[in-house]
């Protein structure tokens, strides 16, 4: 957790000041959310409410940033090949070129990839095909976009290594893989086909396919869209091979931004391109906006604003272990729809590990509290999680509109009927 650099009132509700400023200006979507994010940041550096060494030490995550640049080196090689194009067609050619159908299916895909891989790598693979095919099938993408941006959040809570909350919670908490197949995957599964079909509903009138289109791309083959045979067969072995370094990460020891890093590299040497051109490819501003927002959550964290948060959720409930896991489960969904869900987690564990040290009571059912509402929180707007960030950034640089209001005016409702999902699941199953 991040020092107290500052310990007076006027630090605290100034903290508070600036990020609601910041958060405004996003949502009103004036100012480029890059810009606006970084100007907050500094201004919390600024007017010392946490300082340079806490901010790059403590509050950037480089492992986050890392792992977000390699996957989109590795993308932006892979793409070249033609083999996003193939999938796509494929896709279409599966299901007909239906559209609902089409978006359930994409929806299925994320949610399936998001539990194995990571949210990011998910969407970063899954978007491009996407684009492609609703290009080719001249629809709107965007759709399909908050679509898969829900799915691989509700995907991701399936499982130990599907989101960052979730390697933190196992790691503390001592819960294994199988543990959270067991607690989790369910409810997971049960929200992902609840949310395919509300979607399914209200994009029904949206999704409409000319005929002449969905014909003519019915008539192509997958196989006739692969540029280069060759970078594809290294492209997907140097990403196999990146994949199995996720799936082990903990026997070798290594984060994940080494693991993407290195396949990142080991393509470029393998490929032959030029690291400008390449370079090029990767969402710098999306890079950026995290840098800034990583500042502006760490800001909150220094001047005791998440942990005041943290030990107001704990107090109000009075050790009660029912109450305190439905709070911390709804409190958890609405902070992390706001703020970086991995600042607020590692304020929480802390606390929730003194909570049962002095209580003596058994936790279990508040740590997955505190995962299905983080995980699922991430969903509540367009700045809730690391991939929701992503496909916005994709979204903005193909000419997609996707704003904040459009995504929430969809996600959040989503987000509240999951909670309460959620909140049904968690007192049958644990009370």
């Amino acid at each position: 957790m991040g020092e107290v650099i500052v310990l007076n009132d006027l630090a605290f509700w100034g903290s508070i000041v600036v990020f609601i400023i910041t958060y405004a200006i996003i949502i009103s979507e004036k100012i480029h959310r890059m810009v606006i994010a970084m100007a907050g940041g500094l201004v919390m550096v600024l007017l010392g409410f946490i300082s340079q060494e806490t901010a790059v030490k403590e509050d950037i995550d480089f492992n986050t940033l890392g792992l977000l640049i390699g996957m989109m080196i590795l993308v932006a090689i892979t793409r070249r090949t033609g083999v996003f194009e193939a999938i796509a067609v494929w896709a279409a050619l599966l299901t007909k070129g239906k559209p609902l159908r089409l978006l359930a299916l994409l929806s299925i895909i994320t949610a399936f990839a998001s539990a194995f891989l990571d949210n990011v790598t998910t969407v970063l693979l899954i978007v491009p095909v996407t684009i492609t095919l609703t290009d080719k099938l001249q629809i709107n993408p965007t759709p399909y976009l908050i679509s898969e941006i829900i799915a691989s959040n509700i995907g991701g809570t399936a499982t130990l290594i599907g989101d960052p909350p979730n390697i933190m919670i196992g790691s503390i908490a001592g819960l294994s893989f199988n543990d959270f197949i067991i607690h989790l995957a369910p409810v997971a599964f049960l929200i992902l086909l609840i949310t395919i079909g509300l979607l399914l509903f209200i994009y029904r009138k949206d999704l409409q396919v000319d005929e002449k289109s969905r014909k003519a791309l019915l008539k192509l083959n997958y196989k006739d869209e692969i540029k280069d045979w060759q970078l594809l067969k290294k492209s997907l072995w140097v990403l196999g091979l990146t994949i199995i370094g996720f799936s082990l990460h903990g026997v070798f020891h290594l984060e994940s931004a080494v693991i993407a890093l290195s396949g990142a590299i080991l393509l470029i040497i393998l490929s032959s391109e030029e690291p400008e051109d390449i370079l090029l490819h990767v969402e710098w501003p999306t890079i950026f906006f995290f840098t800034g927002l990583f500042v502006l959550v760490g800001g909150l964290k220094a001047t005791g604003v998440i942990g005041e948060l943290a030990s107001w959720s704990l107090a109000i409930t009075d050790g009660n272990i029912m109450k305190t896991s439905l709070l911390i489960l709804w409190v958890s969904a609405i902070a992390s729809a706001f703020i970086d869900n991995i600042p607020f987690v590692a304020t929480m564990i802390p606390m929730l590990q003194e909570m049962g040290r002095l209580s003596g009571l058994n936790l279990e059912p508040v740590w997955w509290s505190l995962a299905l509402g983080a995980c699922l929180g991430g969903n509540g707007t367009l700045i809730g999680a690391s991939a929701n960030v992503i496909v916005a950034g994709i979204a903005e640089k193909n000419g997609i509109s996707l704003s904040f209001r459009q995504f929430m005016k969809i996600s959040f409702p989503l987000m509240i009927i999951s909670i309460i999902i959620s909140n049904i699941y968690i007192y049958f199953r644990y009370f």
